[in-house]
């Protein structure tokens, strides 16, 4: 089993004349943009873009959340599984 030990970090995005709010998950391994879904809590929204990102590269494991000491609202999620 290979255990990922790549942050990810997510940012909100807000809308434009063009296009709605959106929630972007970086990692070094990718990105992901997904749509706003005002049906969850910020935090579950956040977890959505990672979960989407993961499930991209094809990783697998235990993502913990935590707050992003940057202030911007957004979160890091690091996988503990195996630590």
């Amino acid at each position: 089993m290979t255990i990922t030990t790549q942050a990810i970090e997510t940012k909100y995005i807000k809308a434009t004349n063009v296009t709605g709010a959106r929630i972007k998950a970086t990692a070094w391994g990718g990105s992901i943009t997904i749509g706003y879904d005002y049906a969850l809590d910020a935090q579950d929204v956040h977890r959505a873009a990672a979960d989407a990102l993961i499930a991209k590269l094809g990783w697998s494991g235990t993502y913990a959340q935590g707050g992003n000491a940057k202030g911007d609202g957004g979160y890091y999620f690091v996988n503990v599984q195996g630590a």
